[in-house]
């Protein structure tokens, strides 16, 4: 969820880990079974608190790369993080799979954020619709809501089969 809400490795695992820390220090004393809906709704109050950052060092950092000779922001990306990993497939193959990857990365980031929020926690992490309404402190109904108007919009983008699951 941090990942595909952050676009970087390192911002997402420091949210996460912010996150756990954060449940652990405030909530070690809450029953085990609130643990979950509250470590994801403090994670994406790190993930919007990152955002909010985020803007305000763009201000900077754009007059910055307007002052510089070369003007490229990927100066700033980590070339070791960005590095393709070995494996045994082909280089088609593994151009495929970033293709499709990053065409998943685009229609998840294009969904509006209650939307994203709803899928993610609802699809890929497992979540019950009231865990899940819990978590994004709204009604289940809204979380139904959320959860199929992004099913529809990710069919639409992928081109999914109106029948297909993810």
């Amino acid at each position: 969820m941090a990942m595909a809400s952050l676009h970087n490795r390192a911002d997402a695992l420091d949210s996460v880990q912010d996150a756990m820390i954060q449940l652990v220090s405030r909530y070690a004393n809450r029953d085990s079974a609130q643990w979950r809906p509250l470590f994801f709704r403090i994670l994406q109050n790190k993930i919007v608190d990152l955002h909010r950052k985020r803007k305000v060092q763009s201000r900077f950092t754009g007059w910055l790369d307007f002052f510089s000779s070369t003007g490229n922001k990927d100066l700033r990306q980590d070339p070791i993080e960005n590095a393709p990993a070995p494996d045994n497939v082909s280089p088609h193959q593994q151009h495929e799979r970033h293709r499709e990857l990053e065409m998943v990365q685009r229609s998840l980031a294009a969904l509006p954020a209650r939307q994203r929020q709803a899928f993610m926690l609802r699809c890929w992490d497992g979540m019950s619709t009231s865990e899940t309404a819990h978590t994004m402190r709204c009604s289940e109904g809204s979380v139904k809501t959320h959860y199929s108007r992004a099913m529809h919009s990710l069919r639409a983008a992928l081109g999914g089969d109106s029948n297909d699951q993810f």
